[in-house]
């Protein structure tokens, strides 16, 4: 089966990016990310999921954290220079970033957010963040990545708490 060439894909075509798609099947009851992880055969930690976030004096951006890890919201403030920072509802996610749940990717949003990129991504020579749509996934060198995106890499994630 022919994978749908997306907005993010088409951006990474245009810029030049090497990458490889791999599809997935969905599961609308579960679309957390360490699920994804295990459907496209990478460990939790090198895929990342996007999160859109609002501080209290730059507006929105994105965080890009590992699967297996959740956004430390005070080192995303930290890092864009906000007092508080907090996720944005899920009802206003695909209206600011043109994605849904489950698809929400960093490349080729609505607008053109600052992202912010959990600083371990680089310890690997391949991470993988959505394709835009739910059921495909990119996979690309960190490095590419950051260029297509133009983020900012920090330390903004930290281990799940149960």
């Amino acid at each position: 089966m022919a994978i749908a060439k997306t907005n993010a894909v088409r951006l990474l075509d245009r810029l030049g990016i090497p990458y490889e798609l791999r599809d997935y099947e969905v599961d609308p009851d579960d679309l957390v990310a360490e699920s994804v992880a295990r459907k496209v055969g990478l460990p939790p930690e090198q895929v990342f999921k996007t999160l859109v976030v609002r501080g209290d004096k730059h507006g929105v951006c994105l965080a890009v954290v590992p699967a297996d890890c959740e956004l430390d919201l005070k080192a995303i403030a930290k890092a864009t220079g906000d007092k508080k920072v907090d996720t944005v509802p899920l009802k206003e996610v695909e209206p600011l970033t043109g994605y849904i749940r489950g698809g929400v990717t960093a490349m080729a949003c609505k607008k053109a957010y600052p992202v912010y990129l959990e600083e371990t991504a680089e310890l690997f020579d391949v991470i993988s963040v959505s394709a835009g749509i739910r059921g495909v996934q990119v996979f690309l060198a960190p490095a590419g990545y950051i260029r297509a995106v133009d983020a900012r890499v920090a330390s903004i994630a930290k281990a799940r708490s149960e």
